[in-house]
């Protein structure tokens, strides 16, 4: 027959795994919260990412035209120059 010391015995482990089991799922809850919240700003952050993109890609756009009109202006500058220097030489 079981003593009543075995059945103590056997219900402190039992209550001891049953703990265990408990913070065990305790943990998992929050690891899994933590990952959820993980998911989310890495979601903002490569949502973050893409209009960074477009942005600089925009501002690329806008750089190249404007180095191509400063060409242009140099090259129109250059000319207008030109003849300046040739009317004030075919001055007597």
């Amino acid at each position: 027959m079981i003593d009543q010391a075995e059945i103590d015995s056997a219900t402190r482990r039992l209550s001891q795994a049953l703990d265990m089991l408990e913070a065990a799922v305790e943990r998992r809850i929050e690891i899994d919260r933590s990952r959820a919240i993980l998911a989310e700003q890495l979601h903002a952050l490569d949502a973050d990412r893409s209009k960074l993109a477009a942005d600089l890609d925009e501002q690329l756009g806008k750089v190249r035209g404007l180095e191509s009109a400063n060409r242009e202006i140099a090259r129109r500058l250059d000319a207008a120059m030109e003849n300046i220097r040739l009317v004030l030489e075919s001055q007597p």
